[in-house]
């Protein structure tokens, strides 16, 4: 009877635990559930910061090639003002100085109409190349032929293109 009785004890405690261990496992089956989800939205994040990453990274490499663009021309213009003492000249030939400046001046308006998106006159058509475009921004040219608004014919002239 000892050992019956001790056997039903036993039987019992063991269901128990049985019992107390199946509620273990279902709250741990539920917390790597919790898990997964919590790892699976950091992988997205992840992956969505790495994007944003290329993007920002191709953002800076074009400003930086902006950047360079704008320095050379920086550079450009500082070499030919430095070729002229205008202060002397200005004193000698006032007359010519104020045409040269006032048509230089003119055709540096004349590129910030460009860049801003202002329709190309017809000698800005017909350019056979960057100076005669405009000297005061030759690039302008450049970046026109480069995106397709500006196409340089067979015979060296330029035409709109019908985009």
């Amino acid at each position: 009877m000892a050992m019956g009785g001790g056997g039903a004890v036993y039987y019992k405690s063991t269901q128990a635990k049985i019992v107390q261990l199946v509620q273990y496992n279902a709250t741990l089956t539920a917390q790597v559930d919790q898990i997964a989800q919590v790892n699976e939205k950091n992988l997205a994040t992840i992956a969505d910061m790495q994007a944003n990453f290329e993007r920002q990274r191709e953002q800076y490499d074009e400003l930086q090639k902006s950047f360079s663009e704008i320095n050379s021309q920086k550079n450009q213009l500082q070499a030919r003002l430095g070729d002229h003492d205008l202060g002397a000249l200005a004193a000698a030939k006032p007359r010519l100085v104020e045409r040269v400046v006032n048509g230089a001046s003119k055709k540096a308006f004349r590129c910030f109409e460009l860049e801003s998106g202002a329709e190309l006159t017809d000698n800005e058509r017909k350019a056979k190349n960057a100076k005669a475009f405009n000297s005061e921004c030759p690039w302008v040219y450049d970046d026109l032929i480069a995106s397709g608004v500006l196409i340089e014919a067979d015979s060296g002239t330029t035409a709109e293109n019908n985009n």
